[in-house]
């Protein structure tokens, strides 16, 4: 089994354990963010590609020194690039974070980019790093990757008029993108945020999909309606810099 393989089959399982998650965006193109991460004992990271301003080549470095670390980087994107992920996946990338998700015909998209024939459109190449450069041969490359596919997470932001257990069935989680979503609602109250987190939530248990979330603070999960989630994204590397540097500073 490949690392990639070992990796996405770990996640798999200690979210089958009905334990937490935790992890944190990556939007600096540092490798020490990501070694930072895994030497602070994080079960991830998010790489992203959506609200960030790294390059799909500052991407595969930070998925390759995740490697090294032996810590899972999903990559998050803000629409299904069946070549970019390819690309991202070739490199060892753990998984995919798909931004936005409303409908049952995105996450169909989504899933055959990231899965081979049959089940799936995506291109085959030994010619990676996933595949060992040739080294692991294509019968069992493709038994690798049926056995333990990349791990696939459907972010909602939007109001969902599709049934929302259809669009998510399928995937490993359904992901709240918690600021976005309030923005969607028109800024509501706590108590109506949380509601309609929990309808993310419901529609989850629904399709037998992992519930998660994100919070800039772990101390306000619960009070996003959060309480629950088995995979939960805090923060970002840059926030949390903000953060500690506005510290430094003695406040009068």
């Amino acid at each position: 089994m490949s690392a990639v393989h070992q990796q996405r089959r770990g996640l798999r399982v200690r979210l089958a354990r009905k334990g937490r998650l935790l992890g944190t965006f990556v939007k600096l193109a540092a490798p020490d963010v990501v070694e930072l991460a895994a030497a602070a004992d994080l079960d991830f990271v998010v790489v992203d590609l959506e609200h960030s301003t790294l390059t799909e080549g500052e991407a595969i470095g930070l998925i390759r020194h995740g490697s090294v670390c032996d810590l899972p980087v999903i990559v998050r994107v803000p629409a299904v690039d069946p070549g970019l992920i390819c690309r991202l996946l070739e490199n060892g990338a753990a998984g995919i974070q798909l931004s936005t998700l409303r409908t049952v015909e995105q996450a169909r998209a989504l899933h055959a980019a990231c899965r081979f024939a049959p089940s799936g459109a995506r291109s085959v190449s030994l010619a990676n790093r996933a595949a060992g450069f040739g080294a692991i041969g294509l019968a069992d490359f493709l038994a690798g990757e049926e056995a333990d596919p990349p791990f696939l997470v459907g972010q909602i932001e939007t109001p969902v008029v599709e049934p929302l257990a259809e669009v998510v069935r399928g995937l490993d989680v359904a992901f709240v993108g918690t600021t976005d979503l309030a923005v969607s609602l028109g800024m509501p109250g706590a108590d109506e945020l949380a509601d309609a987190v929990d309808g993310v939530r419901s529609a989850a248990v629904s399709a037998g999909v992992a519930f998660g979330g994100w919070s800039a603070d772990a101390s306000t999960l619960a009070d996003l309606g959060l309480g629950t989630a088995s995979y939960v994204v805090v923060g970002s590397d840059l926030q949390l810099l903000a953060q500690g540097l506005r510290a430094v500073v003695p406040k009068e």
